[in-house]
């Protein structure tokens, strides 16, 4: 009884280690079989060959819909992980450019990618195709705001377009009203004070709105004798000012007759001589004639014409001299310097030279012309008749102007005597002292003629700020001689406001 319980015992333990064994080599397979398939789908997947795809997708179809749907998610997943296709392939609807335009779109696309060799590549090929490829690209791709968003429905609110003052839109915007049209519409405006400083507060008191029109148009006339500037910025203040200042033409008349800021105080012959003087008495020539036409109290007043219909254009744009400000030439150029003998260089250095013209006019006939090349800062504050050839220390400011050089200038194109030869107006011919202006005796006097023009070609852009060259010459007055200096890399004078000055003479 006891061996055959020892048998079944035995048989009953071998039968256990074996079911042991079993379920652990089944739970081990699992794991490695489920491990594989992680490592697989975190693996990217190579491209297979067309061939291979083919049996593939063949195999899986006979194994039912479920294995083919499968395949295809796996595949999805891969091309989603794929950031870019291997180099040197193209993607299937890849097609070479014809057109200049397709040709310069690859430009651009290239470019963006960094491959700038293909881009020049196909920038060259485009624009031999088509030399406007460029306009085109950008009529494509940005179109003008006007034409590209039009309003879907111009009349929002589907009122009739005849019935005045009512809330429906044009399509193209709000329509503007022009300068001359939104003068007119401030005659009727009134002068306001100051807005009060709460609703409850009462407003402050305004004097000057009491003020009857004639009061204040004498009040602007004063001021536009003292400074047309000023005269001018008080249309910044009301609607009220800006429609006086812009309609009262005879304030800009009395402005162009005066002889501070108008044309009065334009010399259209030379007034005194080189140095500063006064003229002989005992010339009688042209220009002594004009200059004594200059003082004579019953001279012809400026008309209008077809070309200045008001004294306010006329102000603007007929050529004129500032005397609140001087004119700044600034040359800069490129020369190659001297390679040092002792040093071995693969370049030859280059020098940036800097040199600055300038030419301050005066109300007398006067004007100073200096060359230097120190900077404006430095220059214009000394730019004055008392500093010229004075004996300075090195050390102090106004040692500029020991190069300074006086002169004298006139403008052509009188507009006061009519029994004077006509002349091409807006020319300024200057004359000025020679390089030996401190001898005894110089023989040399430079002659520049400059054309008075506007800074830029707008309309509103300001007049006479601009002294472009028509020529520079040097006169030798022993033997009668001309000899003109070659502007290079000369430059046009600008006007610059230098407030130190002031409006006085």
């Amino acid at each position: 009884m006891a061996a055959d319980t020892s048998e079944e015992l035995e048989r009953f333990r071998q039968q256990w280690q074996q079911e042991v064994s079993a379920r652990s080599k089944a739970e081990t397979s699992n794991a490695s079989r489920t491990l594989g398939a992680k490592i697989l789908e975190s693996r990217p997947r190579r491209a297979a060959s067309p061939e291979a795809q083919k049996h593939r997708n063949g195999a899986a179809r006979t194994d039912g819909d479920e294995a083919v749907h499968g395949h295809h998610d796996i595949e999805d997943k891969d091309k989603t992980r794929t950031l870019r296709a291997p180099l040197g392939t193209h993607p299937s609807n890849h097609h070479e450019p014809t057109s200049a335009l397709e040709h310069y779109e690859k430009a651009v696309e290239r470019e963006g990618e960094g491959s700038l060799g293909d881009s020049v590549s196909h920038y060259r090929r485009a624009y031999r195709l088509d030399a406007g490829v460029d306009r085109l690209y950008k009529e494509k791709h940005f179109p003008p705001a006007s034409t590209a968003s039009k309003p879907q429905n111009p009349n929002p609110t589907n009122a009739p377009v005849t019935v005045p003052n009512t809330a429906h839109h044009s399509p193209d915007g709000p329509q503007a009203l022009s300068v001359p049209e939104a003068i007119a519409s401030y005659r009727s405006s009134l002068l306001l004070g100051a807005s009060p400083a709460t609703d409850a507060s009462p407003p402050p008191p305004c004097p000057i709105a009491s003020i009857p029109s004639e009061i204040l148009v004498k009040i602007l006339l004063r001021t536009a004798k003292i400074d047309p500037a000023s005269f001018v910025r008080l249309a910044r203040v009301c609607k009220r000012l800006a429609y006086l200042v812009a309609t009262e033409d005879h304030i800009w008349g009395r402005v162009c007759d005066s002889d501070g800021f108008g044309f009065r105080a334009m010399h259209f012959a030379y007034a005194i001589a080189i140095t500063g003087t006064s003229l002989p008495s005992s010339i009688e020539d042209l220009d002594a004639r004009l200059a004594r036409m200059k003082v004579i109290s019953d001279t012809r007043s400026l008309t209008k014409s077809a070309r200045f219909p008001t004294y306010k254009s006329m102000f603007h744009a007929r050529p004129r001299i500032r005397f609140n400000g001087c004119y700044i030439s600034t040359v800069n150029y490129i020369r190659p310097g001297q390679a040092s003998a002792t040093q071995y260089t693969w370049n030859s250095p280059v020098l940036i030279v800097t040199y600055y013209r300038y030419l301050r006019f005066f109300r007398d006939g006067s004007v100073v012309s200096l060359l230097t090349t120190t900077e404006p800062a430095d220059v214009v504050h000394h730019l004055t008749k008392a500093n010229l050839h004075a004996n300075h220390a090195g050390g102090l400011p106004s040692a500029v102007m020991n190069n300074a050089l006086r002169g004298r200038w006139r403008l052509s194109g009188n507009v006061y005597d009519k029994d004077v030869p006509d002349e091409d107006e807006g020319i300024v011919h200057i004359e000025t002292e020679g390089a030996d202006a401190e001898r005894p005796e110089p023989k040399y006097i430079y002659k520049m003629m400059l054309e008075m023009k506007g800074a830029a070609k707008a309309p509103t852009a300001a007049q006479n700020t601009k002294l472009a060259w028509l020529g520079y010459w040097n006169y030798n007055k022993l033997t009668d001689d001309w000899a003109e200096f070659i502007l290079k890399n000369d430059k046009p004078f600008f006007w610059s406001r230098v407030k130190s000055y002031g409006n006085g003479y």
